[in-house]
This record gives C-alpha cells, sequence and structure tokens, in this order.
C-alpha cells in the first residue's frame, strides 16, 4: 500500500484558512488508486487564479454540473454515464476516491468528466467563472454533529453566495444529507440566501431527483429506517 499524503491539496500560506469543514486524512491509496491519479490525469485540472474555459476544456458547449466532496466517486460515475450529454467537473481532497473515479471513468471510456483535487472554496474562488454552472451538488457532506464544530458545516451563508456566483440564472443547488438537524440547518441558510427559490412544492424538501443515483451508504441506510432529505434551490437572480 502506497501513502497519500504525496497527493495531498497543497496551498499557498495566504490561501490557507483555519477552518474547514473536512480533515485531511492521511490514508493510503492503493497500487490501483495510484495508477488512476498517474495513468489518467488528463481529467485532472490544475487549481490556477482565472476562470476554466470549459468549452475548451471538454471539446463541446454543454451543460456543466459541479460535483462537490464525490467521496470515492460511484454516484458521480453513474451519473456521468446516464447523462453524456452533460460536462461534469468534481472537486474532492482525498486522492483514493479521486484515484478510484479516473479509473472508473477511464474503464467506461468516459470523457464528460473533469476533476481538481483539493479544497472546493478554492476551487470555487479560483477557478469557476459566473454563471457557467447549471447544477451544483453536494450528497451527504459532513454534519459535523457537535454544536462546537458546526462552524465546520460547509453549507454556511458565505459558501452559498460563492455557489450562487458560480450558478447560471436557473441553475440549481441540490444537497441532501441523512442528518436531519443539518438539513434543518441547510433550510435556515438557504430561507435567507439572496437570489435563490425552494423548488419545493410543499415544506422544504423535494423527493429524490431521479439523476440522483441511491448509494450504497444510503441503501444501507434506508434498510435500518434513516431517512434522506433532500433540498433543490433555484437561482432566480
Amino acid at each position: 500500500m502506497s501513502e497519500a499524503k504525496d497527493y495531498a491539496p497543497g496551498l499557498p500560506a495566504a490561501r490557507r484558512r483555519t477552518v474547514r469543514s473536512y480533515v485531511v486524512r492521511g490514508g493510503r491509496l492503493t497500487p490501483g488508486q495510484r495508477r488512476g491519479l498517474e495513468q489518467h490525469s488528463n481529467y485532472l485540472l490544475e487549481i490556477t487564479s482565472g476562470g476554466a474555459d470549459w468549452d475548451k476544456i471538454f471539446g463541446r458547449t454543454a451543460p456543466v454540473v459541479l460535483e462537490i466532496g464525490f467521496g470515492m466517486g460511484d454516484s458521480l460515475c453513474q451519473m456521468m454515464a446516464a447523462e453524456q450529454e452533460k460536462d461534469f467537473v468534481g472537486i474532492e481532497v482525498h486522492p483514493p476516491g479521486v484515484g478510484r473515479l479516473l479509473n472508473n471513468a477511464a474503464a467506461l471510456e468516459l470523457h464528460n468528466l473533469r476533476v481538481y483535487l483539493g479544497d472546493a472554496v478554492d476551487v470555487l474562488d479560483e477557478c469557476i467563472p459566473p454563471q457557467t454552472v447549471s447544477r451544483v451538488q453536494l450528497y451527504f457532506p459532513d454534519p459535523w454533529h457537535k454544536k462546537k464544530h458546526h462552524k465546520r458545516r460547509l453549507v454556511q451563508p458565505a459558501f452559498v453566495a460563492k455557489v450562487r456566483r458560480v450558478l447560471a440564472i436557473g441553475g440549481v443547488l441540490h444537497m441532501a444529507t441523512d442528518w436531519l438537524p443539518y438539513a434543518e440547518h441547510m433550510a435556515e441558510v438557504m430561507a435567507v440566501a439572496e437570489g435563490f427559490e425552494n423548488t419545493a412544492n410543499e415544506g422544504m424538501y423535494v423527493p429524490r431527483p431521479e439523476f440522483r443515483p441511491v448509494t450504497k451508504f444510503e441503501r444501507r441506510g434506508q434498510r435500518l429506517g434513516h431517512s434522506v432529505w433532500d433540498l433543490v434551490y433555484r437561482r432566480v437572480s
């Protein structure tokens, strides 16, 4: 087994923040995951200042879907295969998941994927041009259960403002969580967020959209009686 630390995202000191929504784990890369990072690096994008040119990057004009924190990437890979008329951009800080996703995308000969290995906030700030994304996906982010850690939750007003900047008018922010207090927190943040409307016909939550696959984690939770809450907000201004 090989260490993943040499693939861990590094940032200049000026861009490092003291409060983050994740912990960079010193996990290990399997040989296959390392090969994915090395042999399929054509899927990887650098975190550099200046907005990405999606038409140039993908070689076509298509709707762009941005997923933040895709984990091991299995559900993202399913969506890419099912919606090949769309281009997908993933952001993930943990190299094993990135390596696995790159391997799977290459095995399926999917070309509608690019990945940033790094911090989502930095990518939103540095790389994503305004109003160029049709859908932002945030599935099962760390809920940071303890009250003293709530400041680490990714869904905060400043984060939502960054999402609004990159979403096209009419684009949607789709969030899902299996932790009701976090779902309620998301709804509270979005209730006062400028430029968004809730797409739910009743209440705050929507049924799972067909494009979001049910993950193994989610199926296991369902067998145990756990619920999942989906929230979809449209940018209107």
